[in-house]
Order: C-alpha cells, then sequence, then structure tokens
C-alpha cells in the first residue's frame, strides 16, 4: 500500500515550493500554523494558498468553539475550491464531542478532515456516524501521544482495521517527529502522513548506506571543531 505524503504547513513560499515536488501530495494547515505564518484574514489567505494549490488536496480548519459558528465556518470555508477538505475537531476546547457537526457535514457530502484524534475509541464514534460515500480523513496525531507517554500504534492499527470496512475513509498519522515516522506509518498501512517541510526534505535523501552516515556525521563533529578552534 502506498502511504501518501501531505505538506504539514501554511507558509505560502513554502507551499509554493512544495507544490512542486511529486513526493508530495497535498497540504494540511492548522490555526497554529497559519499564525505562524502570519495570517490575518484567515479567508483571504486560504485562497491564495488554493491559488498556488490546485489540483492537490488543501485541509482547511474550523476555528470556532461553539456548535453554530464552528457550522457556519465549515459550510463557508467548503465553498472555497473543489480540492478543499474541512478541517473539524473531534472535540471543542470543553471536550464537548463534536459528533453532530460531523454528521450534518457528511450528509451533505462536505469533504472532512477529523483532527486531534489520539484513540482508537475516538475513531470508531466517527466512523458510527458518518456514511460510505462522502470523503473523510481521520487524523491521529502520533507525535504528540508519544509527548504524553503514549504508545500510538495500537491506536493506528485498531484505527486502520475498523476503517477498512470504508472505502472513503483514510487514516492519517499526523504530528510527524521524524523521517522514521514515515517508514512506521507505511509499515502500519497509514493512509497518508503529514509532514512538516524540514523532515520531508530529509525523507526525500533515504537511502544513504551506514558508512555514508557515518562518515557525514564525523564529517560534521571535524567542521564545527574547526570552527571552534578547540585546542587541549
Amino acid at each position: 500500500m502506498i502511504t501518501k505524503i501531505f505538506c504539514d504547513d501554511a507558509a505560502l513560499d513554502t507551499i509554493k515550493k512544495f507544490n512542486k515536488k511529486k513526493i508530495v501530495k497535498g497540504f494540511t494547515t492548522n490555526p497554529s500554523l497559519m499564525r505562524k505564518a502570519g495570517t490575518k484574514n484567515y479567508k483571504a489567505y486560504s485562497k491564495k494558498i488554493l491559488r498556488i494549490c490546485k489540483n492537490k488536496p488543501v485541509s482547511l480548519e474550523v476555528f470556532a468553539d461553539e456548535y453554530k459558528e464552528m457550522k457556519k465556518q465549515a459550510l463557508q470555508i467548503n465553498t472555497w475550491g473543489k480540492n478543499v477538505y474541512v478541517k473539524v475537531p473531534v472535540v471543542n476546547s470543553k471536550g464537548m464531542f463534536m459528533g453532530k457537526i460531523i454528521k450534518e457535514l457528511n450528509n451533505l457530502n462536505i469533504k472532512l478532515n477529523i483532527t486531534a484524534i489520539y484513540s482508537s475509541a475516538q475513531s470508531e464514534k466517527i466512523l458510527k456516524l458518518i456514511n460510505k460515500k462522502t470523503k473523510v480523513i481521520i487524523s491521529i496525531f502520533a507525535g504528540r501521544a508519544g509527548d504524553a507517554g503514549k504508545d500510538p500504534l495500537p491506536e493506528f492499527k485498531k484505527s486502520i482495521a475498523m476503517a477498512k470496512k470504508f472505502k472513503n475513509v483514510e487514516i492519517l498519522w499526523a504530528s510527524v517527529r521524524e523521517p522514521y515516522n514515515y517508514l512506521q506509518a507505511k509499515q502500519l498501512g497509514c493512509h497518508i502522513i503529514t509532514i512538516p517541510p524540514a523532515i520531508i526534505e530529509k525523507i526525500e535523501g533515504f537511502g544513504k548506506s551506514h558508512k555514508q552516515l557515518t562518515i557525514e556525521t564525523v564529517k560534521a563533529f571535524l567542521i564545527d571543531s574547526k570552527k571552534s578552534n578547540f585546542k587541549i
């Protein structure tokens, strides 16, 4: 199975650069990445992204916390482009499950990326709500789970197994920490992995031998030693 690589970033220059790469099959953003990119007008900035990336899926997230405003934003975001996936958190900041809006948007045939998922139990709740025709991405946060001392792999395995009954559902590995996560996602059978730009560039360099890696490491130590003019 091929695990698609998405680029996880919102900076326009980065999106321009990585949109040209064949290895990159789509883009994901979130409010934090948008803020980091200097976004002031969410709609105008999102449309700039979509003008750059016209033929690959782009996930754009709602930022409201209450049901009515969240649904209003989702409906608006959906009109911005045919390649848009509306990104909705599995719960709001109060911990309330967003099942109602997920089901309603799914029934309106709006492509969704359900985000901030950490457990297969959350995946199961989503799968019980959605139809079997409208595209849905379930984004499971691996790195952040690991940061909290949780092993994300069992959650992926269970979620992937449940999703096999749905041809319209893709499981996405989110919160990447290192290039090796890509190989882990492939081994598990994840449909997608979304990766920061710097790590994508490291993945493009896969294939070096142990000897090459050893020499490059020693060379880096030598260069820094000379720059520092170390003496004993």
